[in-house]
């Protein structure tokens, strides 16, 4: 089988025998000098075991041997260094032979590689301990909550009493404080406690983003009731799917998503009651639903307690779904001490203040606005800004109008804001620190610069994950680091992929262990898992197999266990992390993870079940990776207006395939599975395929893609 050039290769153009090379001989001079090193931060978990030096390679004896051999040479050399300086000293005197002790020693430092390691670790020594400061600091927040049993209700309710008439959350003008927040989710838990709702049971939350939003699953949390939080762009069998798989009792959802329901009512399970929130009272709803804001109008702004079960600080809290390449979206499990620590980890850790101003346009679906903005809010009482859709023209501009001081991004966002015509706006603000994830290295640095930002919070987590990470030093381009002194107090590592499974998979080694990657080896990121440990446990999905494809077992030794993250990251010299790639079935577009196998079902669906295989492709100058379906049409039957409009129905605007190729052929795996990554190198340049390429135009169309226009696109003048 002929090995596919790695995604490394691709996206540096190198050929692939001249990155092996490159590679074999990198590693050659790392393992002559690995042992006489101190261990560095990227060693696995506390330095434990990790199998073959070299994995799989057939000169693994004649490494060991020029490895030996180079021990004696060494040896040999300070043994003879030594006899000099005695020499010198016996005949020369003290004189002479101080000065040439102190020059021997010098040069057994530098030979033995140690002056290398000593000079990385005194220039990260004032990250480092800055971050093992704030990491005690969590750590010890983090157990006071645990030993007092607390829930987010309880520590909401703490500010609640110390200051009521505080802003707590502003929506587009109109400001809520905390005790507004506070009645609001006192009432809706009345509600639902009156019907019949208790601990354990489930209701999912469909609504834009608003205060109401909070309110409402912190109040049904109050209750010990779970509130899955689901994507508001999700239609027909994706938002089924996020119904049922959470096992819902109840779905409350907003007046302007009452269509999307009304489109899966009548396929709901009949158990699955339904609550309209409407803008006023007394007005209609879908049929069988109840009319929620009538209901809370009379509610009690007390909080119920007679036959209320008060919920657990382990307690299941929410769901917030994340993508996958299982398909269809994963209900990922957050309980309260995982909210906790989430939220905590980011403001102690990136150095937020209870006296910040936080502004969000992000989707509070999502852990990043749902939780890491929010959770400023509920858990040290900060004002948090959101509205219901993000604006490039206006981020700078409400940040101003509200003194926010702390602002949240993702790496879409950022290029759409620097897109946008200068204005006086642009540094007429109080932000001190942006927080987010996905700023690229390159315009990281005219971002900061136009827009006058001290500091960039870059963070790098997964919902779900316990292998999370933020950049506190402003190093650009940089997700995060591991550090080179203290490696075992956050372990985690980056190990060697496995290209014959599209690297998702580590590579091993002959005793069956994983391999670790070296300094600026792309590698997969995962992070040792440590059960009832809230900053290393998985607790994974509701779906309990697709939670065991996300844990790899047996890493550096035998029955260990850890998160795999499912991406590409690189570690420099420093520890600095950056991240490379995603892995498996799954891209990043318009911030948001898109599932290949979900878009290829409906693509296919709207094709009359033809053979579909979906990818992203890179576009220059764009974040993340376009959409592009190749269909098996060699008769050229597809219709492609009525394919745009079928998906356009069915899927939300990120997920839809920004370009349709049309195959005429198709090739095959053994497993009678179409070859992705073949399609995937070839992106989307019609002037190098044969077959015929379409693109989605602003206006929703599909529209042959000539070479002029792929031009206009790669140019930035066409937008997708």
């Amino acid at each position: 089988m002929v090995k596919q050039p790695s995604i490394v290769d691709v996206e540096k153009g190198q050929p692939e025998h001249e990155h092996a090379g490159q590679q074999q001989h990198q590693q050659q001079q790392q393992v002559a000098g690995s042992r006489l090193r101190p261990p560095s931060a990227l060693e696995p978990f506390a330095s434990e075991p990790s199998g073959d030096d070299q994995p799989g390679s057939r000169s693994a004896s004649g490494d060991r041997f020029r490895l030996v051999l180079l021990y004696v040479l060494q040896f040999t050399s300070v043994g003879a260094s030594i006899a000099a300086v005695v020499l010198i000293w016996v005949y020369m005197g003290w004189e002479f032979g101080l000065p040439a002790l102190l020059i021997t020693l010098a040069a057994v430092f530098i030979a033995s590689g140690w002056w290398r390691w000593w000079y990385i670790a005194f220039v990260t020594a004032p990250r480092d301990i800055k971050a093992l400061t704030r990491y005690i600091k969590l750590l010890g927040l983090v157990r006071k909550h645990a030993k007092n049993n607390a829930t987010i209700g309880d520590i909401f309710a703490e500010f609640v009493s110390k200051q009521p008439e505080k802003a707590c959350l502003i929506f587009e003008g109109r400001t809520w404080t905390f005790r507004e927040v506070n009645d609001y989710s006192n009432r809706l838990a009345n509600v639902f406690h009156s019907h019949g709702y208790k601990h354990g049971d489930v209701v999912g939350l469909l609504q834009e983003n608003r205060p109401e939003f909070v309110a409402t699953w912190l109040g049904l949390s109050k209750l010990g009731v779970i509130v899955p939080l689901i994507n508001h762009n999700l239609r027909k069998n994706a938002l089924m799917h996020s119904v049922t798989v959470a096992n819902c009792n109840a779905l409350i959802y907003g007046e302007a998503l009452a269509d999307a329901v009304a489109e899966i009512a009548d396929t709901l399970p009949s158990a699955v009651a339904l609550y309209q929130v409407n803008e006023a009272t007394q007005q209609p709803v879908l049929a069988n639903a109840k009319d929620l804001t009538t209901l809370m109008q009379s509610a009690s702004k007390e909080l119920p307690v007679n036959g209320v079960k008060k919920p657990n600080h382990h307690d299941k809290l929410i769901y917030i779904y994340t993508s996958g390449t299982t398909g269809l979206p994963k209900a990922a499990v957050i309980t309260h001490s995982r909210y906790i620590f989430i939220a905590a980890a980011i403001s102690l850790v990136a150095g937020f203040r209870a006296d910040d101003t936080f502004y969000t346009p992000l989707p509070l679906y999502h852990t990043a606005g749902g939780m890491m903005s929010i959770g400023q809010a509920l858990l040290f009482g900060a004002t948090v800004v959101t509205r219901k859709k993000f604006s490039a023209s206006q981020f700078f501009a409400d940040c101003q109008k509200y003194n926010c001081t702390i602002a949240q991004y993702i790496g879409e966002m950022c290029r759409y804001i620097l897109a946008t015509p200068v204005s006086p706006v642009d540094k007429a603000h109080k932000v001190r620190l942006i927080f987010g994830n996905g700023l690229r290295p390159q315009i990281w640095p005219q971002f900061v610069e136009r827009f006058n930002i001290p500091r960039v919070a870059e963070f790098y987590g997964a919902t779900e994950g316990n292998a999370n990470i933020v950049n506190i030093d402003n190093t650009v381009g940089a997700i995060g680091f591991v550090s080179r002194i203290i490696p075992v107090v956050y372990p985690i590592s980056i190990i060697r992929a496995d290209p014959a499974t599209g690297y998702s998979e580590p590579l091993r080694g002959k005793d069956g262990l994983c391999q670790l990657c070296k300094p600026n080896e792309p590698g997969l990121f995962i992070g040792k898992i440590i059960p009832n440990n809230p900053s290393r446990a998985f607790l994974g999905y509701v779906d309990k197999g697709a939670t065991e494809k996300k844990i790899v077992r047996d890493i550096f030794r035998k029955g260990d266990a850890a998160f795999l993250s499912g991406d590409l990251l690189v570690a420099d010299e420093r520890g600095s992390l950056f991240f490379k790639d995603r892995t498996g079935d799954t891209y990043r577009w318009k911030g948001e993870n898109v599932s290949t196998s979900e878009v290829e079902a409906e693509v296919s669906n709207a094709c009359g079940y033809r053979d579909t295989v979906v990818y992203g492709v890179e576009v220059p100058n764009l974040e993340g990776r376009a959409g592009m379906a190749a269909i098996l049409d060699p008769e050229r039957q597809v219709d492609l207006e009525q394919l745009a409009r079928t998906l356009k129905d069915t899927l939300p605007s990120y997920a839809r395939p920004q370009f349709v190729r049309l195959l005429s052929k198709v090739d095959m795996t053994g497993t009678f599975k179409l070859k992705k990554l073949d399609l995937q190198l070839e992106g989307f340049d019609p002037s190098g395929i044969e077959d015929s390429v379409y693109y989605l135009t602003p206006k929703g169309q599909y529209e042959l893609l000539t070479p002029a226009i792929y031009e206009q696109i790669v140019r930035g003048e066409v937008r997708l």
